[in-house]
């Protein structure tokens, strides 16, 4: 049996353009001579559609390209992910769908049986459970087609049960041979290896080949790796589909076994992610060109050179904006970052504008001493700059804040806050020194007293972050435990981290909540980002 692996990046509600793309990997397909092609979930729509599934018309468009679609099948069979209608007529109205299609019709269509509600998850919000699992003989080969979810049951690798059906034992128990996983997993990092143990062990366990196609690309905050997979009836990854790219293969389930965990260091897979996150934000919402403020520390040199990465120089600007506080050496490195990266460079000095609000403080509040204030306007006047920047020439702003920062707040709104996407918001600080060396691999991009020198926001005489915050070496871990492995005060503690900084940085972390709301869309790289991930509510006394 020869199958064709269509990984492919659709749009969100982009039906058109999604239709031809999947028409176009069924035509290379059948000339590559599969007989089978299989494409991702959702593919017709995009995932995930979210609210748009609340347009009937939307929903509509999904049907009639499911027909389509079908209609133009020949005796290669196809498989394709959509939304089609619950026509039982209870429950939720929609059914996230695999349908299987040859010779002009739809043979057969298995819907999504485990709809996850967690972290970036909502999938029980909009569609109806499949009551059952069946198969379809495709090529001669009793084949049950399962969706995503539909395959992470296994409470062996999650230590507890998360549903109370298991689809591929169904699927085998209705006589599969071959089992066919379509998918949107969202990246983050280190997910590769635990999908490859979990799939490897389904193919063992059952001694059934195993078929896994992910989408790629990134909508909105989600970022999609690709990494496609097929195991044999033992288990050993016998194709490995690239990350992080579109591509197509004729695979036989036959295949020499090959190493499906690429020798990729983290701080290079999170550099790829955010590249092509990044690229497909701009693609999708139509712009080009960015710009960012250059401050000459390490977050915006390493925002500045993933965007030259994802875009080519031409399309990057770089905006310096010193004010009294800021040293000739900061200037100089943002000044030199530009011209390692071959970026539009450009200084603002903010120092005549902050003298203008500071006659209006003195004005406005009786006897002001020079504190917070004065250093929040600092950044809301370069965030001002940016966006008028970003109104006159088209660019989108991009926000340069790292996680460590948003986490506690040590951020200003409506300041370095300011932008249309946040590129290294789901980073910690301790990472972005990583990516910074990564980059600097083959050759100096970054130049080496950005990474070396104490971080400063420069809104002060002498700032440094440290005079605020515990070491990132300290800080990052406590914040991971808490924001991403959920442990409360004295866990973190008995893990031998001070008490007396423990709690106050889960102070900081829930007392900033009202900020984050308020932050562009970061790209997810990590198993728990800020966002649509992480629901927790603004007003609360948790902690008294």
């Amino acid at each position: 049996m020869k199958i064709y692996i269509g990984q492919i990046n659709p749009t969100v509600g982009a039906i058109r353009s999604n239709v031809e793309k999947i028409r176009s990997t069924y035509r290379d397909g059948t000339a590559a001579g599969a007989d089978l092609v299989v494409v991702t979930e959702l593919a017709v729509t995009g995932y995930p559609p979210r609210d748009l599934l609340d347009k009937r018309v939307f929903v509509d468009a999904s049907v009639a390209a499911r027909d389509e679609l079908a209609a133009s099948t020949g005796k290669t069979a196809l498989v394709f992910g959509c939304v089609t209608w619950n026509d039982e007529h209870d429950g939720k109205p929609f059914r996230n769908t695999a349908v299987v299609a040859s010779e002009g019709k739809v043979v057969h269509e298995q819907h999504k049986s485990l709809l996850p509600t967690y972290d970036v998850f909502d999938e029980l919000r909009y569609f109806e459970p499949a009551s059952s699992v069946t198969t379809v003989e495709i090529a001669g080969k009793r084949t049950g087609v399962l969706i995503c979810e539909d395959f992470w049951f296994d409470d062996k690798v999650f230590g507890r049960r998360l549903y109370e059906r298991n689809p591929v034992r169904e699927a085998v128990e209705a006589g599969a041979e071959l089992l066919i996983n379509i998918s949107a997993s969202p990246f983050n990092a280190g997910k590769k290896r635990s999908r490859r143990g979990l799939f490897s062990a389904i193919a063992r366990n059952n001694g059934i080949p195993l078929l896994y196609v992910n989408q790629v690309g990134g909508n909105d905050e989600l970022l999609f790796d690709g990494s496609s997979l097929v195991f044999n009836e033992s288990g050993e990854t016998v194709f490995c589909g690239p990350s992080f790219r579109e591509s197509a293969a004729l695979v036989p389930l036959d295949g020499p076994p090959c190493d499906s965990i690429a020798s990729l260091s983290l701080e290079e897979e999170i550099a790829e992610a955010l590249t092509m996150g990044l690229r497909d934000y701009l693609h999708k919402v139509g712009f080009s060109d960015v710009v960012l403020g250059l401050s000459g520390g390490i977050d915006s040199a390493v925002a500045a050179a993933l965007a030259v990465r994802a875009l080519g120089p031409e399309h990057v600007t770089g905006i310096a904006m010193p004010s009294r506080f800021s040293s000739q050496s900061s200037i100089d490195d943002a000044r030199s970052l530009a011209e390692n990266l071959g970026i539009r460079f450009t200084i603002v000095s903010i120092d005549d504008i902050f003298e203008s609000y500071l006659r209006r403080f003195e004005e406005m509040f009786e006897n002001p001493d020079f504190g917070l204030t004065e250093e929040n306007v600092q950044a809301r006047i370069r965030g001002n700059l940016l966006m008028a920047w970003s109104n006159e020439n088209g660019s989108m702003v991009i926000a340069t804040g790292n996680k460590s920062e948003l986490a506690v707040g040590y951020c200003t709104l409506y300041g370095d806050m300011s932008g249309g996407l946040s590129l290294i918001g789901d980073v910690y600080k301790t990472m972005v020194y990583r990516i910074a060396r990564w980059l600097n691999s083959d050759g100096a991009v970054i130049p080496e007293s950005s990474i070396v020198k104490p971080p400063s926001a420069e809104l002060r005489p002498d700032q440094t972050d440290q005079q605020s915050l515990p070491p990132y070496e300290v800080l990052d871990p406590i914040l991971v435990h808490y924001i991403e492995d959920w442990l409360e005060v004295d866990e973190i503690v008995a893990k031998g981290f001070d008490p007396a900084v423990v709690e106050r940085i889960v102070r900081m972390v829930d007392g900033n909540e009202f900020k984050r709301r308020q932050a562009a869309p970061t790209l997810r790289v990590s198993s728990k980002a800020f966002g649509s991930g992480r629901q927790m509510p603004i007003a609360q006394r948790w902690r008294g």
